[in-house]
């Protein structure tokens, strides 16, 4: 569809088909989609959701996490400090987990990555599915050597994040999935959360008597691993933190549900999106060789620009509200509203980026979106910035590198199969 018609179209339509035409534009043809709505209509209200599509408008959306909330994760995350807005529980919780992830810890990650990354490739013999074989079985390393989610099976923590992921951010009511299968979703969230509950009991469990007999014997023979629930676990906590072993035992969780789905997705992602541009591709191969990466990850920050795990975020007004007040668009955001700040469409946004349509690596990184913004930002945003782009770069180094067929979703929201193979 021509860029100009959207708005026609959608206009055209009966109330009842608004919402799923927009939905069926944000998952087929985002790009034009957003660009027409920035130019003519930057908050668009359809009976179901209203889309913010204007970089400042995003995120001034995402900077005031009392009035524009988290509600829809509510019933989603068992009390995890995401769900909580703005209050003392999460500045405490995430303050306490950001310390225990010390970022000096960032080159010895991205080393592990890169061992990691390298051992399934030597290994794969010139194929490899990448997403179930890679893409999701590095980050399920990380989460259980550095982490420290030992004792789980890859799988199991793959499959843990994987419902989780699907759950929170692709079964709300506007993704308008069908009611049979969004409960099926549910049931197999409720399932497998169940199963990392109780993993969880048993590592803080078993975690605690190792923690405690390393502190006995003051002995570096029974020492444990640096690991982030060690980290934890060897830590006193004041009473008034409030940060008991309940409250570990899920923060310790959460590491997992972030890491690993969205890791797989931005990597598989990305590899497609420069395979299917030949010139940037043999910029990054030759970018990958060299042993400093700055220069290959910004290709990669671009790359994931253009093919974000997600073309927005989403929240839900606690009250009246008139976004983007001063300009001719000012419009009043009633409470109850689902509102998606298009976060897709802010990276295109001329004014935050020149020339947005151009590829330009090496952009102010500030101004991407790729792990949120405000309050809500990704945790382990930090982990992730190293482990992304080394994952990509472990993979562009492969001699002859191709893809034998485009990412296969399977229906779902996130890549399931990606073969490539190399000499």
């Amino acid at each position: 569809m021509s860029a100009s018609h959207y708005l026609e179209q959608y206009d055209a339509a009966a109330d009842a088909d608004k919402s799923p035409l927009a939905r069926r534009w944000i998952d087929t043809e985002p790009l034009p989609f957003f660009k027409e709505l920035r130019e003519k209509r930057p908050i668009l209200i359809t009976p179901k959701f209203t889309l913010v599509t204007r970089f400042d408008d995003v995120r001034e959306v995402l900077s005031m996490p009392k009035v524009f909330t988290v509600k829809p994760y509510v019933p989603k995350m068992a009390d995890y400090l995401m769900m909580h807005d703005d209050d003392a529980l999460h500045t405490r919780e995430k303050s306490l987990m950001q310390c225990m992830l010390n970022r000096d810890d960032l080159p010895a990650v991205r080393e592990m990555v890169a061992n990691v990354s390298k051992e399934i490739l030597d290994t794969a013999n010139g194929n490899v599915e990448l997403v179930n074989n890679y893409c999701r079985m590095v980050p399920a390393t990380l989460v259980r050597e550095y982490f420290g989610l030992t004792g789980a099976k890859r799988s199991d923590l793959i499959e843990w994040s994987y419902w989780n992921q699907w759950d929170t951010f692709h079964n709300q009511p506007f993704d308008l999935l069908p009611p049979e299968k969004s409960q099926q979703i549910i049931d197999r969230h409720d399932e497998t959360s169940k199963a990392l509950g109780m993993f969880i009991f048993e590592l803080i469990a078993r975690r605690t008597l190792q923690v405690k007999a390393e502190q006995i014997t003051l002995s570096t023979l029974v020492r444990l691993d640096d690991d982030i629930v060690t980290r934890m676990l060897r830590t006193d906590y004041p009473k008034q933190l409030d940060f008991d072993i309940k409250r570990l035992g899920l923060n310790a969780g959460g590491l997992l549900i972030g890491a690993i789905e969205t890791t797989s997705q931005a990597v598989a992602q990305i590899i497609q999106y420069l395979m299917l541009h030949p010139e940037w591709l043999e910029k990054a191969k030759a970018a990958a060789q060299k042993d400093t990466p700055a220069e290959f990850d910004g290709i990669v920050w671009e790359a994931l620009r253009f093919v974000p795990i997600t073309p927005y975020l989403f929240r839900t007004t606690a009250s009246d509200y008139t976004a983007a007040k001063g300009t001719g668009y000012a419009t009043v955001l009633r409470a109850g509203t689902y509102v998606l700040p298009v976060t897709l469409s802010a990276m295109f946004d001329e004014r935050a980026f020149e020339s947005p349509d151009e590829f330009i690596p090496q952009r102010n990184w500030y101004n991407y979106f790729h792990f949120g913004f405000g309050s809500h930002e990704c945790l382990g945003r930090y982990v992730g910035m190293v482990m992304i782009p080394e994952m990509v770069r472990q993979v562009l180094r492969r001699q002859d590198i191709k893809a034998n067929a485009p990412i296969d979703y399977k229906s779902g929201p996130f890549p399931e199969q990606y073969d490539l193979s190399w000499t």
